[in-house]
Formats: structure tokens, C-alpha cells, sequence
């Protein structure tokens, strides 16, 4: 009886000619054995795999193992040391070359021409490279190591066979951590190919955005558990913030000339509130940064010093270094200069794992003598000496809660970038007074206030924009700021412009059709649109109430 047999033929991934198999002799490996102490060591702790999800899929290949075909029938490889006997047909094991055969004496032998698999000779890596058999100062140095850094696709292929080769020739697992980095992959979630055309090259982007630029983004989007979707897009944001860096380091180094870091301690120096805000905030970077890097979450530690470099460091407390560094009083201007000093330093040993080129080319530059020859030498801050005051630090956010009120109130009012306006601060407590008074400088010059009053119980004028910070009312008297018939106009003018966007992107995407064939790239882009257009109508008819309001 003959009965036609479906069988599943294979082709090969380059030229697609059909592959058949056949039968043949191989060498195989019994890891039953092996595996079971490469369970134990991640059940034990004795290694540890971050992101910890990645276990199951560990656990998952090492308990369903079956023996390992470690022959192969390439040019390539290490040749199996193996020889065969012409005479008795009898095998020769040796780790030199054979010569004869071990169990007749024949010299009619030869080796076999399968090599190993190329796995098999990367689990032999991480003690083979180091003199082993012999037990070389290397060896004892660096195995085992303290991480290992790789990609999920080989999590069983490499990571699990050189578990289970460290521990069966080292008795020792070969490395404490795994960590398991993201896949890069292109603006749509697509595994980057030749064939589809999507690869971005790395050197292209070095050229354009530089080094920096290129690490920072990478670095930025390796959250765990999620690949990394690139854009050229993206990298030109983190462009943006090495230039944003560079510049407030010119900034720094420019008001620096004159001043020697040598002995500073700013523990005897009388600092301001801002000069305690922004130690305080820097002391806090550092232990962030710190504890995102040991829990291997470097999208966390990015994040963090993204945050402090340009919104603390850069967006305000530079500006509100200004008023010292420019005016006429030494002692201020020196404190301030010590501030600035100690603040960038410590900032540019933060960021030098991840932007190496840009921060040792600025700390080359500092006044005063480097401690090593290079950034990449110097200790790595802990925050330890640097002289934090929590209660200073809220003081100066409450100065700086009520100038982003200010500011809100400017924007939303459509009010000149330049024009000095004039401000009621209302104050629920002589607490909260003292300390908007101590702090008029910079609400003067950071809100752009022209005429400053602070008090308790303050009338507000009958045409005045409000907004609360804590417990102070921020008022702003509109009469010749503001002409509230033609905001009102403006306003309904931009919202008639944007509920186009809304009923534009709204009926594109209830069409079924559309939705179903569009690529899903679009659909994101035409989604994200919507989101944005109507965020925007909801902050213009907020605007446009509190207008209509004021009539």
C-alpha cells in the first residue's frame, strides 16, 4: 500500500532552494544533567536575570531540554577531536592531534570532519579565552564576572550553555547578572532588515547627530521589557539636549574665569534659597541616577538627569544665578560661582557613561587643576558632602510655583514675551509672605514684573486673571494689558481653526475602511493628530472662559 505522505520542505533563507532532509550520523550531548545545575543556580540566586520576566522563559527552555546535536557540516569551526580507525573501525579520543590508533596501533586513521557547533564553542567563552584548563591569574580574576549584557534572542542559545559549561568545568556559575537588553527596532515596531529597506546605520547617525546624541536616545528609550523604536526624529530631540547642555556649560564657563574652585566648602557659605534648591535637587539626581543604574533601569537614570540638566539646572536656576553673577556684590557673585562650579562638575560625572565625548571635552576645560587625567578616572558622585536642605528647597519651590503661574497666566493671555506686567501676590500666612519677599528678585525678573505687591487680604481689581499656587492667590491686573474684546476674538477664531483638525481627523478615523487598510504607522500618526488638536481645544476654551469671564 502506498499513501501519499504532506511533508513540510524547507528553504534556505538566501537563494530559496528547496532543502530536504535526510538521515545521518551525528554527535549529540546529554544536557539533562548539565541543565539541572543551570536550574538550580537561577532558583538559587547564585545568578540573576533582569528584567526577572525573562526567567519564565528560561525555565521554560531549560525544563523541556532534549540532547544536543553539537556536530555540524560547515567549513568553519572547531573540528571534533575525534579519529577514526581504518583498521579495527574504532574510535580515538584525544585532545592532541592522534597519530595512531589508541586501540590497535594503526596509523590508518582520520579525524572527523564535522566541527562543533558554533554554540557549543561560545558556551566554552567566558573561561576558554582566560588559559583554561590552566588556572591562570586571569582566570581567577575575572571568572566569575559581574554581568552580562545580551539580547533575549539568545537567552537560551548562548546564556544557558555557558550556565551550564561554568558550572560543569568552573563549579561556579560564569556571571552573577543577566541583563537583558531592548531590541532596536525602526519608527513602527519593525525588526530592522536589508530586505525591507528599514536599517538605520548607526555611522550615518554618528555623522548627523553625533555620538552623544545617538547614545543618549538609545539609552533613554531601553526600558525594560520594551524594544527601542528609533527615528531619526527622536535622536534630533537628544541633540537638542547635548546643545542645551553645551550651551549652559559656556554659559557657566564664561562667568567662571576669574574663579579658582581650589578649597571651596560650600558648607561656610551663606546660601540663598535658590543655591539650597538646586543642591538639594542634585543631591537627589544623584541618588536616583545611582539606584537606576544598580537596578539596571538606564532609561530611568537618563530620564533623571534629562530632567535636572534641563529643567532645574538650565530652565532656572542658571536664571536665577544672573542677578548675582552680574551685580555688584563679590561675596554673592563668588557663592554663586561656587555653586555653579560644583553643580556642572558633578552633573558631567552623571552624564559621562552615557555621553562621553561632550562631558570630558567641558570638564577638560574647568578652572582649576583636574583631579585625574581624565572624566572617565574621576569617582563617580554619591552625594555625600554636598550640603542639602529640604526645608530652603521648599521655600524655593513656592517662589517658583507662584512665577509658573505668572508665566501660565502670560501665556494664556497671549501677553508679549517682553512686556513688564504688574502683580498682586495675596498670602494666607506671614510665613508665606516672608518668604515670596525674600524671593522678590526672582519673581521680578523671572516673571517679568514690573510693579511687584506682596500682602495678606489684598483687594483684587475687578478685570484680574487668577490662579492659586499653595497658599498665595496670583493676581494680574488686565486693564491696558489685555484688550479683552479682541482676545475673546483670537480666541474663537484659533478654536474654529482647530475644531477643523478635530472633525478632519475624527471622520477619517470612524471610517472603517480607512482603519482597515491604512498601515499602522498612519493610523498612529492620524491618532496622535487627533489627541493633539484636541488637547489644544480643550486649553482654548479653558482660555476662552476665563476671558468671557472678566466681561
Amino acid at each position: 500500500r502506498i499513501d501519499d505522505y504532506a511533508n513540510a520542505v524547507g528553504e534556505c533563507y538566501r537563494c530559496k532552494t528547496v532543502i530536504e532532509p535526510y538521515l545521518s550520523l551525528q554527535w549529540y550531548i546529554k544536557v539533562g544533567p548539565l541543565a539541572e545545575e543551570a536550574i538550580k543556580a537561577v532558583q538559587n540566586g547564585d545568578t540573576r536575570i533582569v528584567p526577572k520576566q525573562w526567567e519564565k522563559t528560561y525555565f521554560e527552555w531549560m525544563f523541556n531540554l532534549q540532547d544536543w546535536c553539537i556536530s555540524r557540516q560547515i567549513w568553519w569551526g572547531h573540528r571534533i577531536p575525534v579519529w577514526y580507525c581504518d583498521a579495527c573501525e574504532k574510535l580515538t579520543v584525544s585532545r592532541e592531534d592522534a597519530t595512531a590508533c589508541v586501540h590497535c596501533g594503526s596509523t590508518d586513521i582520520h579525524q572527523e570532519t564535522d566541527v562543533l557547533d558554533t554554540w557549543f564553542s561560545s558556551a566554552l567563552w567566558p573561561f576558554s579565552t582566560m588559559g583554561w584548563p590552566d588556572q591562570t591569574e586571569t582566570l581567577a580574576k575575572f571568572y566569575p564576572t559581574s554581568c552580562l549584557v545580551t539580547g533575549f534572542d539568545i537567552l537560551f542559545f548562548w546564556v544557558a550553555r555557558m550556565m551550564m559549561m561554568g558550572l560543569k568545568f568552573m563549579d561556579d556559575v560564569p556571571f552573577k547578572d543577566v541583563y537583558i537588553h531592548a531590541l532596536v527596532r525602526d519608527a513602527q515596531g519593525q525588526k530592522m532588515s536589508k530586505s525591507k529597506g528599514n536599517v538605520i546605520d548607526p555611522l550615518h547617525v554618528i555623522d548627523e547627530y553625533g555620538a552623544d546624541a545617538f547614545r543618549f536616545t538609545l539609552t533613554s528609550f531601553a526600558a525594560m521589557g520594551r524594544d527601542v523604536k528609533l527615528s531619526p526624529e527622536r535622536i534630533a530631540g537628544y541633540r537638542n539636549f547635548c546643545n542645551k547642555l553645551w550651551n549652559a556649560s559656556r554659559f557657566t564657563l564664561m562667568n567662571l574665569e576669574d574663579f579658582n574652585p581650589a578649597g571651596i566648602d560650600l558648607k561656610t557659605l551663606e546660601l540663598s534659597d535658590a543655591d539650597r534648591w538646586i543642591l538639594t535637587r542634585l543631591e537627589e539626581s544623584i541618588r536616583q541616577t545611582n539606584q537606576a543604574l544598580e537596578d539596571y533601569k538606564f532609561n530611568e537614570a537618563a530620564s533623571t538627569l534629562y530632567a535636572f540638566t534641563w529643567h532645574n539646572f538650565c530652565d532656572w536656576y542658571i536664571e536665577m544665578a544672573k542677578a548675582d553673577l552680574y551685580g555688584e556684590d563679590p561675596l554673592a557673585k563668588l557663592r554663586v560661582q561656587s555653586v555653579l562650579f560644583t553643580v556642572l562638575e558633578q552633573l558631567l560625572r552623571l552624564l559621562h557613561p552615557i555621553m562621553p565625548f561632550i562631558t570630558e571635552e567641558i570638564w577638560q576645560v574647568l578652572p582649576g587643576e583636574r583631579p585625574c587625567a581624565s572624566i572617565m578616572q574621576a569617582e563617580f558622585p554619591d552625594g555625600d558632602g554636598l550640603p542639602t536642605d529640604v526645608v530652603g528647597a521648599e521655600r524655593m519651590e513656592l517662589v517658583m510655583d507662584v512665577i509658573r503661574a505668572i508665566r501660565n497666566i502670560r501665556g494664556e493671555m497671549d501677553v508679549p514675551p517682553g512686556r513688564q506686567i504688574t502683580a498682586l501676590l495675596d498670602c494666607k500666612s506671614d510665613k508665606v509672605q516672608n518668604i515670596l519677599e525674600e524671593g522678590t528678585a526672582a519673581i521680578r525678573v523671572l516673571g517679568k514684573v514690573g510693579e511687584l505687591t506682596i500682602g495678606q487680604g489684598i483687594d483684587r481689581p475687578e478685570q484680574a486673571a487668577t490662579q492659586v499656587a499653595g497658599d498665595v492667590e496670583i493676581s494680574l491686573p488686565l486693564a491696558g494689558l489685555v484688550d479683552i474684546a479682541e482676545e475673546e476674538k483670537r480666541l474663537q477664531k484659533e478654536i474654529a481653526k482647530v475644531q477643523k483638525d478635530v472633525d478632519l481627523f475624527t471622520k477619517k478615523l470612524a471610517n472603517e475602511k480607512f482603519v482597515a487598510n491604512a498601515p499602522i504607522h498612519v493610523l498612529e500618526k492620524d491618532r496622535g493628530k487627533l489627541k493633539a488638536a484636541e488637547e489644544k481645544m480643550t486649553v482654548l476654551q479653558e482660555s476662552l472662559g476665563k476671558i468671557q469671564s472678566l466681561k
